[in-house]
């Protein structure tokens, strides 16, 4: 099933496997989230559209924290009600803009952020500048990972401004240390047609001594009460127990992950995505 927005597909599921994802750039996110420690996360979703990949990710992390912001506050009654997705606490949706949202949300608060955002057959620019990349390395944990989905066309030229931002947001070292990498199918990367660049950003770990940032108590108000969640019951693993380190981009695990998709993809670290981002 595909959900279409003013005409544009937006998410595609299907009701019978929560873990299917049919769109290759999700694919690709999913790659780089088998890579991080075994157990619940919290994820953001900013751009929830119909919860497909907030699906997936309570398919193969059970009782992980999530919180969907869109737009729309129509289009998120809607596939509430059509779709079957975790329950609150589980799946939380909040009707908001992007922008607005991460700026509430206290720091430390998410494992991973995903940005999925488009007006038109882009990013919005309040959420690609250098408030945003902040904002999203404010709100994640320490080895938490921003997930930024980038629709560009050739030269690339937005995907690359966008990975420059991302540098200077997440360290000088991000993109030495593997903390910063490109991921797209070959063609796209080669600027031979419009498609989509996922953007990884990956927020470093501090020493030992140095202070780490609290998590929010609630990240956001919830769309429906649910009484009774496996996870909030006393001495079941939550996404507070995980133990994040810093995930490296380098890693060859990732990269045959991305090869072995059914569109397989490229993922661009180090000297490789300096050269693409041009600095």
């Amino acid at each position: 099933m595909t959900l279409h927005v003013n005409g544009v597909p937006s998410s595609a599921l299907d009701l019978a496997d929560p873990g299917f994802l049919a769109f290759e750039y999700m694919q690709q996110m999913a790659a780089v989230l088998a890579g991080m420690p075994d157990g619940p996360l919290r994820v953001l979703h900013l751009g929830a559209a119909g919860c497909a990949l907030a699906r997936h990710v309570e398919h193969e992390r059970p009782d992980s924290r999530q919180l969907g912001v869109d737009v729309d506050a129509r289009l998120l009654e809607l596939v509430r009600t059509w779709f079957a997705l975790p329950r609150s606490p589980r799946l939380r949706l909040r009707a908001d803009d992007a922008g607005h949202a991460l700026a509430s949300l206290a720091a430390g608060s998410f494992d991973v952020v995903v940005r999925d955002v488009f007006a038109g057959d882009r990013t919005p620019d309040h959420l690609a500048d250098a408030g945003f990349a902040a904002a999203a390395h404010r709100v994640l944990r320490p080895g938490g990972v921003l997930l930024a989905n980038c629709a560009d066309r050739p030269p690339l030229s937005l995907a690359r401004r966008e990975t420059t931002t991302l540098a200077a947001a997440f360290g000088p070292g991000a993109a030495a240390d593997g903390r910063l990498g490109v991921i797209a199918e070959h063609a796209v990367l080669k600027g031979r047609r419009y498609g989509n660049v996922v953007l990884v950003a990956v927020r470093g770990v501090p020493d030992d001594d140095e202070q780490q940032p609290a998590h929010a108590a609630d990240v956001a108000p919830d769309d429906a009460a649910a009484p009774d969640d496996a996870a909030d019951r006393p001495g079941a693993p939550g996404p507070d127990d995980l133990d994040l380190h810093a995930l490296d981009l380098h890693d060859a695990g990732l990269a045959r992950r991305l090869r072995s998709l059914p569109v397989p993809a490229r993922l661009l670290v180090g000297d490789e995505l300096v050269r693409f981002a041009g600095a």
